[in-house]
């Protein structure tokens, strides 16, 4: 490997909106704030919101489906 090309890792404070803190290294100096870490995100934490309601077609369906069948009787 050639000397001197390869830019220095530097350690480095990642904070996260929650207050979560990660340190870490990189190429990049500083601190770093983010909105979501995999402390608060929904899919690591198990949290996930399931969609209560459904898309057009099945509210399509609920309002006509039941007019429908009720011309084919």
């Amino acid at each position: 490997m050639k000397t001197e090309i390869h830019p220095d890792y530097q350690d480095v404070s990642i904070t996260c909106s929650c207050g979560n803190v990660i340190e870490t290294r990189s190429t990049l100096s500083g601190t770093y704030e983010v909105d979501v870490c995999s402390a608060c995100h929904p899919f690591y934490t198990g949290k996930q919101k399931q969609a209560e309601s459904g898309g057009q077609i099945d509210k399509f369906k609920q309002r006509f489906g039941m007019m429908r069948s009720g011309k084919n009787k």
